[in-house]
């Protein structure tokens, strides 16, 4: 029987494997444009930081799934159509929404290495790897990611019917309370 851990590593895992995947996609596609330059150091961080979960997993003797790690393939193999716009026919579309599921994924291994940090005292191989140091890293793209994808989701959710309708408030003009949803829209 598996250790719970085990598990929980193998999820991620497969999730690493996605969004290693993903980063590259996103990287290779956007090659020469400003989204392609700060793709180009994620998607090694990324890949990096599989590569740090991987050996994690083989000092800890956690084997690996591989019919986890199949579906985490067979799930990027699947993402190529939809992320490329093909589905859409908007390949500005498929930016945006691979760019909201690599956020996703990076707030997930973000999550895990808080997790990790918060049991590295009940296993050697934990307390001796910098989770930290992880953690950080994965805020960091996290940030680097929401930049990107607030500007991708600008661009494909604006509504070109007249006249545009916009909500009053942003991120860099939040509603004065808690309760937004009575925030007015105003035209352009």
């Amino acid at each position: 029987m598996a250790r719970s851990i085990d598990v929980y590593l193998n999820d991620h895992l497969a999730g690493a494997t996605l969004g290693t995947d993903l980063a590259r996609q996103i990287r290779d596609r956007h090659q020469g444009t400003p989204l392609g330059a700060t793709m180009a150091p994620l998607a090694a961080e990324i890949e990096h930081d599989r590569r740090m979960l991987v050996d994690l997993m083989e000092r800890m003797g956690t084997y690996q799934n591989p019919v986890k790690q199949a579906a985490g393939w067979l799930a990027e193999k699947a993402s190529r159509v939809k992320f490329a716009g093909v589905l859409s026919g908007e390949p500005e579309q498929g930016a945006f929404m691979a760019l909201e599921s690599l956020a996703l994924g990076v707030e997930g291994k973000a999550s895990m290495w808080r997790n990790l940090q918060e049991v590295a005292d009940e296993y050697p191989p934990l307390a001796t790897t910098n989770l930290a140091e992880l953690r950080e890293r994965a805020e960091s793209q996290k940030a680097i990611l929401d930049r990107e994808l607030l500007a991708a989701g600008r661009q494909v959710l604006r509504d070109d019917a007249e006249p545009q309708r916009v909500n009053a408030y942003s991120a860099e003009n939040p509603p004065a309370s808690d309760d937004w949803r009575g925030a007015e829209t105003v035209s352009r």
